[in-house]
């Protein structure tokens, strides 16, 4: 997949969110960042570039990633109605990277 593909369709996602924000059905903006956008890219790479075995290696270590995603969500949901928004954003951020870190090191454990 060439690098413009890659740029126009995650420009479409952007785009995408920002009109279904404005809607009457603004609640969907949260579910269109979670189309697998990057995860199809990622998988086409792998899945060209490496053999079936690393390509089901990489899935596995994705779905661990889902872990620090929903620790995000979790700490923002919590922080959104307690802290001004940068502050719940930020702190939301800093949760998902200790909990990444914690996953790609098991994941060198293993």
């Amino acid at each position: 997949m060439n690098l413009i593909a890659k740029a126009v369709l995650g420009g479409v996602i952007v785009l995408l969110i920002g009109l279904v924000s404005r809607s009457r059905n603004y609640y969907l903006a949260g579910l269109l960042p979670l189309f697998p956008t990057f995860a199809l890219m990622a998988h086409y790479i792998v899945g060209t570039e490496r053999s079936v075995s690393e390509l089901k290696s990489t899935i596995l270590f994705g779905m661990w990633g889902l872990v620090p995603f929903f620790l995000y969500f979790a700490t923002l949901y919590f922080l959104v109605d307690r802290v001004r928004l940068a502050l719940a954003l930020g702190g939301s951020v800093a949760v998902w990277c200790a909990a990444a870190a914690v996953v790609v090191l098991a994941w060198k454990r293993t």
